[in-house]
């Protein structure tokens, strides 16, 4: 049967100098790695590429390696195996969290790590993670390998910094060590929508009588975006959400969508943030109110809960 006019043309390169030729060599090509961003194009009438490059057949891009500094892994591992890999639970459990609340099992089993990421939506869970955990991205193409933090990865409104004749073929994520952690996503429609907002929080050793609150946000503005703050090691966790919200606050900025308007997901927004916090302060050790104890998780359920009753109460 005769492909429909217009459509793109399949290449089937098998080693990376291929691919790399390819995308230097098309004028529009587009890299074909899960498949799942592809297939939401097509579907919304906006795919535009005149040639698709499919990586299927590349060897080495589907691999988890450990390094020195914690992982290595290659553009085509699939979101379902970030999330059940025993080196990636160990080695980043807020990684192994958060790829496991991508959509559902069946877009986990077929999107790859790589194009989650150069598919550059700002609804994206994995960016929120990657960001805190000082992720980068390798870059790739004739001219060389590059890498680019994952904080700097995404440049605009579904832009990011992957340039023409470039391809993700990794990303580096140091161990999450001596650090707790903690990600929220909140919906509107179904749980394995899009989020309305989503937020992780890390939370570093003390250093000086300092810890370092890390927080990912995204779906609240046009880009994922990264804010840290100090907080005192002693500090409690109304305090530590308090000092967090504020750093989240100024770069908040919603998309307004059938899923919520801004207003509505920038409250939703601050939830998120208050959420993820108390997940990872009360793994922290700290108190709750700087003298009172330390934190339990049903006490941090009740205050999740508590927080939402909050929310919903102020729509």
């Amino acid at each position: 049967m005769a492909a429909p006019l217009g459509a793109p043309t399949l290449h089937r390169p098998q080693t990376l100098d291929e691919v790399c030729a390819l995308l230097g060599s098309l004028d529009q090509a587009m890299v074909y790695g899960g498949g799942t961003a592809v297939q939401i194009l097509i579907k919304q009438g906006v795919l535009f590429a005149s040639d698709l490059v499919d990586l299927s057949l590349v060897p080495d891009l589907d691999g988890i390696e450990r390094t020195d500094t914690g992982l290595r892994v290659g553009a085509m591992v699939s979101l379902r195996r970030m999330e059940t890999d025993p080196v990636v639970r160990r080695v980043v459990p807020l990684a192994a969290q958060v790829y496991g609340h991508v959509a559902n099992p069946r877009v986990r089993n077929t999107a790859s790590v790589g194009g989650n990421l150069a598919h550059g939506d700002y609804r994206l869970d994995p960016p929120t993670a990657l960001m805190v955990l000082g992720a980068r991205v390798e870059l790739r193409s004739s001219a060389g390998v590059r890498h680019v933090p994952v904080r700097d990865f995404f440049v605009g409104f579904q832009e990011t910094a992957v340039a023409p004749g470039e391809l993700v073929t990794a990303v580096e994520i140091p161990a999450q060590t001596g650090s707790s952690s903690g990600f929220a996503k909140l919906s509107s429609q179904s749980v394995n929508d899009w989020p309305c907002a989503s937020a992780a929080a890390l939370v570093t050793s003390p250093v000086q009588g300092q810890r370092e609150l890390r927080l990912g946000l995204g779906a609240l503005a046009e880009v994922p975006k990264y804010v840290s703050v100090d907080v005192p090691s002693d500090a409690g966790v109304a305090d530590a959400v308090r000092l967090g919200q504020e750093a989240a606050g100024p770069v908040i900025d919603p998309i307004p969508d059938i899923r919520g308007g801004a207003d509505f997901k920038r409250r939703l927004g601050l939830v998120a943030v208050e959420d993820a916090i108390r997940a990872a302060w009360g793994s922290t050790g700290g108190t709750d109110t700087g003298a009172a104890g330390r934190s339990t998780g049903k006490e941090g359920s009740d205050a999740r809960r508590n927080s939402r009753r909050r929310w919903w109460r102020s729509r």
